[in-house]
């Protein structure tokens, strides 16, 4: 990782090396990561401003108040600091999907609410929604760390599937790949309309997220008993 000489700091960014470098290890480890905490932070602010396609390692750096070069000390490239947003954002949104099928019935209850809160927490944080689910930024490619997360997602959605088919809920046909691919059309199909149309307005609001749960009430036709 590029180490840039104090000598091409300001005297801000060199005392606060300097004290970096002085401090116990676990103090300093945990300096590291709350700077990271704060470029991810900012990197979050810059998209939501600017679009996604719109961060920069510049911009992030004068808002940190530092020159672009000392942002080489916590992420190697723009790339690795989307690799990071996206990670973060994963988790987030699973936790949140997690979180909605608690409590609720197994099956076709259980992933409805889990994608009603999957919904929430992407209108609440379009930006790095857009990262997710629409990859705005064709150079960027999620590491097999951060795609793990998605994986994980589809596992839980494809298991209330089988659910909602052992129950009865759905014809057999719900347990193949179609299945989840007509799932996630419908919530992301959703969404896109939310954003482009209504971004501010909350999950519930508006014309488009209110159709969902209608939507998911199609599955039982899309996927018969009899079938």
């Amino acid at each position: 990782m590029f180490k840039l000489s104090l000598l091409a700091m300001t005297p801000e960014e060199g005392a606060a090396e300097r004290e970096a470098a002085a401090a116990p290890p676990d103090r300093r480890a945990r300096r590291r990561q709350e700077t990271i905490y704060e470029i991810l932070d900012i990197a979050r602010d810059v998209m939501t401003e600017e679009g996604v396609n719109g961060l920069s390692l510049a911009e992030v750096a004068r808002r940190l108040g530092i020159k672009p070069p000392s942002l080489y000390k916590y992420f190697p490239s723009l790339m690795a600091i989307y690799d990071a947003l996206f990670l973060e954002g994963q988790h987030q949104n699973l936790e949140a999907m997690r979180g909605g099928m608690q409590g609720t019935e197994s099956g076709l209850d259980a992933l409805i609410a889990g994608l009603e809160a999957s919904g929430r927490w992407c209108l609440a944080n379009r930006a790095v929604a857009e990262l997710l689910f629409w990859r705005p930024v064709p150079s960027f490619h999620p590491s097999p760390e951060a795609f793990a997360v998605s994986v994980e997602m589809v596992e839980i959605q494809r298991g209330a599937l089988a659910d909602a088919v052992a129950k009865g809920q759905l014809g057999p046909a719900a347990n193949e790949e179609g299945a989840i691919y007509l799932v996630s059309t419908l919530i992301v199909g959703v969404l896109s309309q939310a954003f482009a149309n209504e971004p501010d307005l909350p999950w519930g609001d508006g014309r488009f997220t209110p159709t969902f749960a209608t939507l998911m009430r199609l599955l039982p036709a899309a996927f018969p008993l009899d079938q």
